[in-house]
């Protein structure tokens, strides 16, 4: 290879780039198995533990609040010292958790290796993936984030089968020791590939597109920009959360049963692939705010639909426009902190929002069901998703505003 070759090949939107974004992908699929497994093995622990459905749901719980956690401390330390040590400490982490939990005699066990090393491990290929791609794009980046954000969905229709097709012939106990041995033996190896450092000139640049699209700054300081995302992440996922968590209990209470609901969960998770990879292409050209707001006020509609069409065919329908409109948001937050906010700390500001957003679906699933409780209708929930949508709505309308009022003054001078 040339001399004059090696800066375009290893440059931002080079060819390395997006060979770099496919090996992200990969282990987004792969870490993924830390946010799947508990789910499908569930009825399996609950039946060896001799334990309730509520204790067998707080590994699920344990995990969420890990895997929230993670994205933000990984993070930092993606900022330090690069992403290819958050890596292999989060193969590690899945490794030993997933064997840990396998052999745990009590479901206490099996809940702190869920928390403290699979939710930990998961978290660094979502976030700090994200926050690291995007250093080596410019042009494509809400494509490139959008793209690496969706081995966390890839996980979902990976994971599962393969967990399925262990469970067909061997125990829980058993498969757990499988996604142990296939997280370490392929993710470290992979981890290596990522060692070249994102171009110099990435992380040292002025953290303002505004010459991309007209002009635009936000007119808010980086922190009190950090804190508007982080309660807009909140708020959009304590929506997002209502059929997502809800929508098979939904079916059962119209009469429908358990398959359909599960089958709109896919659907949704199929829809909100195309969602960020679409997404991710309008943030290129309009910039990631907009494409929030665009995202977030087709979720709210979705959510709204939700309320009087309650027939099959139209939950399936409904579920397919809420999936095409919320899976976008997530990586649109990670747009704007780049967009916007300093480079150099693109890892821990990344997964500061990512946290928030799962503190949000952690809130929201609850609130949901609390609601319901009360009131005896997943109605009332549904119109609460609804009031924490128009709140993230209403959050990415003032940033604009913001960056507008600031260009109409700076005009002005």
């Amino acid at each position: 290879m040339s001399r004059s070759a090696t800066p375009d090949t290893y440059s931002q939107d080079g060819p390395y780039a997006w060979f770099r974004l496919a090996i992200c992908i990969l282990l987004g699929t792969l870490g993924g198995a830390g946010m799947w497994a508990v789910v499908i093995v569930l009825p399996a622990v609950q039946n060896d533990f001799g334990i309730d459905r509520a204790d067998a749901a707080l590994p699920y719980t344990a995990t969420m609040l890990g895997f929230a956690a993670g994205n933000y401390i990984l993070g930092r330390f993606v900022d330090r010292y690069g992403i290819v040590l958050p890596v292999i400490v989060s193969a590690v982490f899945l490794s030993s958790g997933f064997a840990l939990a396998a052999l745990a005699p009590n479901v206490w066990l099996f809940t702190v290796a869920q928390g403290l090393l699979i939710g930990l491990g998961t978290s660094a290929t979502f976030g700090p993936l994200i926050a690291d791609i995007s250093h080596w794009f410019l042009k494509r980046r809400g494509f490139a984030v959008g793209c690496a954000a969706c081995g966390n969905y890839l996980a979902g229709v990976l994971w599962p089968s393969i967990i399925q097709w262990s469970l067909g012939f061997t125990d829980w106990r058993d498969t757990y020791l499988l996604i142990a041995a296939i997280c370490i033996a392929t993710m470290v190896p992979l981890a290596f590939i990522l060692r070249r450092p994102p171009p110099e000139n990435a992380l040292s640049a002025t953290p303002v597109h505004a010459a991309r699209f007209g002009g635009q700054t936000t007119g808010l300081s980086p922190a009190a920009l950090q804190t508007l995302l982080v309660i807009a992440g909140i708020a959009c996922c304590v929506a997002m959360s209502m059929p997502q968590v809800h929508i098979v209990a939904y079916c059962v209470d119209l009469g429908y049963g358990v398959a359909p609901g599960a089958d709109m969960i896919a659907l949704m998770t199929g829809a909100g692939v195309i969602s960020r990879l679409a997404s991710g292409l309008i943030a290129d050209k309009i910039g990631g705010i907009k494409t929030l707001l665009l995202g977030s006020v087709g979720q709210c509609l979705s959510l709204l639909l939700f309320i009087p069409f309650d027939g099959l065919a139209s939950l399936y329908l409904v579920s397919l426009i809420f999936g095409l409109s919320q899976g976008g948001i997530v990586p649109s937050y990670a747009v704007i902190v780049r967009e916007y906010l300093p480079a150099r700390e693109a890892g821990q500001r990344v997964g500061l929002v990512v946290m928030s957003t799962i503190l949000g679906m952690a809130l929201g699933g609850w609130l949901s069901g609390l609601i319901y409780d009360l009131t005896g209708s997943y109605e009332a929930a549904f119109l609460n998703g609804i009031a924490w949508n128009l709140l993230n709505m209403a959050i990415a309308i003032f940033i604009l505003f913001s960056g507008r009022r600031r260009s109409s003054l700076a005009a002005g001078e």
